[in-house]
């Protein structure tokens, strides 16, 4: 039986109706009763339905609407870019960490505290307070984030500083099966990180040095060796005042030591790090093997005058002519000298500087007839101009100009005086445009080739600058010189993370950067609810988008996921 409603006229009528089929088998309906006028019933109708409800045993009480229930959502966490690194950081091997400090009589986990202030680095770099601070507002797999304190962050840095050779050898275990083992190109530069303070005491790396940027500040030094596919594999953190070349050495005797495997390696360096004693060293080092060391190190601009009569014939004949980059193939003290010279850039550095000159020259004789006028008594207007006045100020302009090795202003003198050293502009202007690297590799590495790798060295400046900005290395505000190491090698293993991402979305053409992934990947959000006031919350994540799907694809690396998926968002 159904309910069922009829019109007469402008009346509506409600019928209960039985579907039944007569003798022939086909489907009839009669009319069991007329329940009344469907405008008249009103509430007569609940009194009906409860009747019949009683008389099949069924409570009338389901007619009652349930009410709704009561929800209660707690802040939600950003989950998508701390998950994604997570699975990176375990793929990758970092988890082999918990074994080198499962040993210690820390009580806490401290390959997740390392991996807590590595995730911060790259998602919201932060003071260690400033951690605190991110993970209230982040969910961190594994984790128990509110459980962590600033103490145990500190004591986790000195712990990752007392076992920091343990740490190196599981790093470089990881890293082995990303290095191409029969040549591998590793480049080497330094840069400077500043720390706060104005102290200095001994056996402390914070120095005061001249900065990359020009300037004298407190700082330390930070050496990265990486390769040619920028994967950093090695960080060396030396005093702020050290001079470059020494390091380099060093350096490269641990990295080999790290990497034994290696058949044959071509170091790239930039241009602090050539000298002579560099080049012995290096010419005698030699792989497990038996293979020499190659190199490709760049000329600094200081040593350009050793090479004039060198690159004379060179600059005279292909050099003055050309159109486009010329390369050259010199010989130099048994080593290979490879020049490249770029027409367009010599030009503009020529036309530059004799502007410069010019203009310098145009204000050196303002200044003398401004003095040669008050000698015959003429009064001008503005303070007087003496010799050592007009000394002083052209010496700056020079030096502010980069040309004191060209202008000459004679500060000894009691006149104003200064002479052009014809002889300098023209060695300036002959290396103009010129690259020139010192490098033992054999005649089978063409010129060509011998530049491009040079230039792949601009690929660790890159990486330099990550350091300072997306990771904010810098500055360092830690009080104790231990943890400035312990800090550096956290963002060095943040650096790799970093390389990581940037490799495998390239590879994928996905044309997203590592901070525009991360930030795609921050939307992804972990929410907890808890129904009708329940002893135990609900969780759940929010659905992935398809270009959240389309990063966790580049990166090779599995999707969120939680037994109880809410759709919240």
């Amino acid at each position: 039986m159904f309910i069922k409603v009829t019109r007469s006229g402008s009346r509506q009528y409600v019928q209960l109706v039985e579907a039944y089929r007569d003798d022939a088998g086909k489907a009839r309906h009669r009319t069991v009763a007329t329940l009344g006028r469907l405008d008249q019933m009103a509430d007569s109708l609940d009194s009906v339905i409860a009747g019949l409800l009683k008389v099949t045993g069924r409570s009338p009480e389901i007619l009652v609407p349930p009410a709704p229930p009561a929800i209660e959502f707690e802040s939600a966490r950003a989950l998508g870019d701390t998950w994604a690194l997570t699975e990176l950081w375990q793929s990758l091997g970092f988890g082999e960490l918990r074994r080198v400090f499962r040993k210690t009589r820390h009580a806490t986990d401290i390959e997740a505290l390392i991996r807590v202030m590595v995730l911060n680095r790259l998602c919201n770099p932060d003071s260690k307070l400033g951690v605190l601070r991110w993970l209230e507002t982040v969910a961190i797999p594994g984790v128990k984030t509110s459980a962590i304190t600033h103490q145990q962050l500190l004591r986790s840095m000195d712990a990752l500083m007392d076992h920091q050779t343990d740490v190196d050898a599981v790093i470089a275990g990881l890293l082995r099966p990303l290095i191409d083992q029969d040549l591998s190109m590793v480049f080497y530069d330094l840069t400077t990180i500043r720390a706060a303070g104005q102290s200095e005491e001994d056996k402390d790396v914070r120095r005061f040095g001249m900065g990359k940027e020009g300037l004298i500040g407190r700082q330390f030094m930070l050496g990265v060796v990486q390769t040619s596919d920028g994967l950093p594999i090695h960080h060396e953190v030396l005093d702020g005042n050290t001079a470059e070349s020494p390091t380099l050495l060093p350096t490269l005797q641990t990295v080999l030591k790290r990497f034994p495997g290696i058949r044959r390696v071509i170091l790239v360096a930039d241009r602090g790090l050539l000298s002579l004693d560099n080049m012995e060293a290096l010419s005698g080092v030699t792989l497990k093997s038996g293979e020499p060391v190659e190199f490709i190190l760049a000329v600094p601009g200081r040593r350009y005058g050793e090479f004039a009569e060198l690159l004379k014939d060179f600059h005279t004949g292909p050099c003055e002519s050309a159109q486009e980059e010329v390369l050259g193939d010199l010989k130099w003290q048994d080593l290979r000298l490879v020049v490249a010279h770029n027409p367009q850039t010599a030009r503009l550095k020529t036309e530059g500087r004799r502007a410069k000159i010019a203009e310098l020259e145009a204000q050196a004789a303002a200044w003398t007839s401004k003095l040669d006028a008050q000698d015959t008594g003429v009064r001008a207007r503005g303070k007087k101009l003496s010799d050592s006045g007009a000394k002083a100020r052209l010496y700056h302009e020079v030096k502010d100009a980069h040309l004191a090795h060209i202008v000459r202003v004679d500060l000894k003198s009691d006149l104003f005086t200064y002479t052009i050293d014809e002889a300098a502009l023209k060695l300036a202007e002959m290396m103009d445009g010129k690259l020139l690297l010192v490098t033992n590799t054999p005649a089978g590495l063409t010129p060509d080739e011998v530049v491009a790798r040079y230039k792949s060295l601009a690929d660790i400046e890159r990486g330099f600058r990550v350091l300072k900005s997306e990771i904010e290395i810098g500055p360092a505000y830690h009080r104790l010189p231990q943890r400035i190491r312990a800090h550096a090698s956290i963002c060095f293993i943040a650096l790799i993370l970093y390389r990581v991402m940037r490799q495998r979305l390239s590879a994928a053409k996905t044309g997203l950067s590592p901070e525009r992934a991360l930030e795609q990947l921050r939307r992804i959000q972990h929410h907890t609810i808890r129904l009708n006031r329940a002893d135990a919350p609900v969780s759940g994540i929010s659905k992935l988008n398809v270009t959240q799907s389309e990063v966790f694809d580049a990166l090779r690396l599995k999707k969120p996921t939680e037994p109880q998926q809410l759709t919240l968002l």
